[in-house]
């Protein structure tokens, strides 16, 4: 199994971060993907993979809440970031109108960038996308065609939301918002119709404690993921073993990651 996206940098996991490494290993987690959500976090996500080599991965960009914080030097500093061996992908980036806490102008602005300096350097994207589908494909269609490929993390859309993410070939990364009994059920229908070698799992660690995790844990972790891969598993009538090999394998390759099958 690979966690694909997880916040090990968040300061509830200050101090913790071997204690939850050696927990994901003894869970049975092959890799672990650190988010970068700012310039700041991204650095401190690289710096932790690197603690963890050939294990721990990171990602590098500025979540839209954060938009605002970008100028020529953070594009500057991101390119920098992405050179390093442990990073693997560009994002989390993208746009969220639901609680726009940068302006909306500034967050398309900056989401194009990053999608631009993802194609420059033929590097996968990290998505985030809420309460703004329409706006956020029209900036990310034109640039499938130069990227090796892009994920919608933490997809909660609509059908159609997902039939055209699909269509224009995303990856949609799953969490454990499914295990929600009171938000959960409509992608507990959806996730059935996500084709093997598009669908990833990931915690979104800290956040999105698994609902019906008994007893239920404070926050989430990297080695609840096979709670979560059971729940999925479960909801596309495939068995969890099946269900850990082919995310698996669909998310070494998609973020070309040097582990061993």
């Amino acid at each position: 199994m690979i966690d694909i996206g997880l916040n090990l940098t968040s300061p509830q996991f200050a101090g913790e971060q071997a204690e939850l490494v050696a927990r994901a290993r003894a869970a049975g987690l092959d890799a672990l993907i650190l988010t970068g959500t700012d310039l700041a976090g991204s650095r401190d996500s690289a710096a932790l993979a690197a603690r963890w080599p050939s294990y721990c991965f990171s990602t590098a960009g500025v979540h839209p809440h954060d938009a605002k914080s970008v100028d020529e030097q953070s594009l500057v500093a991101l390119r920098e970031l992405a050179a390093l061996p442990q990073v693997v992908a560009i994002g989390e980036c993208g746009l969220d109108y639901n609680r726009d806490f940068s302006p909306r102008p500034v967050q398309d602005a900056v989401f194009d960038a990053q999608l631009a300096l993802a194609a420059e350097l033929g590097m996968p994207v990290f998505l985030h996308c809420r309460d703004a589908h329409v706006r956020f494909i029209e900036i990310l269609r034109p640039w499938l065609p130069k990227l090796p490929g892009a994920v919608l993390h933490c997809f909660t859309g609509s059908d159609d939301e997902l039939d055209e993410c699909l269509a224009l070939g995303l990856h949609i990364g799953v969490t454990g918002w499914i295990c929600d009994e009171r938000r959960g059920q409509p992608l507990r229908e959806q996730v059935a119709r996500i084709p093997a070698g598009r669908l990833m799992i990931e915690t979104d660690a800290p956040y999105l404690v698994p609902r019906d995790l008994k007893p239920r844990p404070k926050r989430n972790e990297p080695a609840f993921l096979p709670h979560i891969a059971q729940v999925v598993a479960a909801c596309r009538a495939e068995t969890p073993e099946a269900l850990m090999a082919h995310t698996r394998a669909t998310s070494a390759a998609f973020f070309q990651l040097p582990i061993q099958e």
